[in-house]
């Protein structure tokens, strides 16, 4: 009688023991640091349950700006990285950080602006010619200010233009330190000029009477890049299953349906996968 007590105990332990750990499917997820743009677009909401549904793999993601989301996987927080500032994200894969970068799918830039456009740059296609008489007429300008991808190319876009923003840091130039959908809000009720990525833009729901002021000059293309984090330099990165995301982004379903997603009839984001990966 003592014994079978003691052995119904001891089930009812090792019961409780393997029920407070997490089962397998329970761990059938990755950590993918990405951008607020791919987040605030809609793609990943677009994107995610056919994955899903395919593979039986969660994707939690993580969107900051891309300088964040290159940190944190830097830092291990992640299985995979997906980005775009590729300058950035090739010497992530030169530090031993990431396996290898793949090209994904590209947008491009606009520089959206007031109805009053105080620095008379509507229709113009030439960037930093734009940004010069920005700076000239000291019209107000939000930047995010935050290290993303996009204030990275907003930066190289300013020096081109041959002018240091940051001299003007507080004055006509505010830096937001926020997303692209917070900078826009705050752009947008302050009157100011704004550099967005395109995506954003049309998936932004506060649009006001701003418009693009400035768009189609080459300098504005937009390429984003996926890179599984090194499990050499990470043990814990889910490799196996980071690498089955990959494949599919960069499959013909998955670039399919990156080129599916739409808003308000535009496409936002155009696959390239097989025009140049590396």
């Amino acid at each position: 009688m003592i014994k079978r007590m003691f052995q119904a105990f001891a089930a009812t332990l090792l019961f409780a023991a393997l029920a407070s750990q997490p089962t397998l499917a329970d761990d059938r997820f990755i950590i993918v640091q990405s951008t607020t743009s791919t987040q605030n677009s809609g793609l990943f909401d677009h994107l995610l349950p056919t994955f899903m549904e395919k593979t039986g793999i969660e994707v939690r993601v993580v969107a900051v700006g891309t300088g964040q989301a290159i940190r944190n996987a830097a830092n291990g927080d992640g299985d995979v990285l997906f980005v775009h500032s590729r300058p950035a994200e090739e010497k992530f894969v030169a530090d031993g950080l990431g396996v290898s970068r793949a090209d994904v799918m590209y947008n491009d830039f606009v520089l959206i602006g007031p109805p009053d456009d105080p620095a008379g740059i509507a229709g113009m296609s030439d960037i930093t010619a734009a940004l010069a008489r920005i700076a000239e007429s000291q019209s107000l300008f939000a930047s995010r200010g935050d290290d993303s991808g996009t204030h990275k190319a907003e930066l190289r876009l300013w020096k081109a233009a041959g002018i240091d923003p940051a001299e003007a840091s507080g004055t006509w130039y505010r830096e937001t330190g926020s997303g692209m959908g917070a900078t826009l809000n705050s752009g947008t009720g302050m009157g100011a000029y704004v550099l967005t990525d395109r995506a954003t833009w049309i998936a932004f729901g506060n649009k006001g009477d701003f418009k693009i002021a400035v768009e189609g000059d080459d300098r504005l293309f937009n390429q984003y890049g996926v890179i599984l984090v090194n499990p050499k330099a990470h043990p814990h990165v889910k490799a196996e299953m980071g690498q089955t995301f990959i494949d599919w982004l960069l499959s013909r379903q998955g670039q399919q349906a990156i080129a599916d997603y739409t808003v308000d009839g535009q496409q936002l984001f155009f696959p390239n996968a097989n025009d140049g990966s590396s």
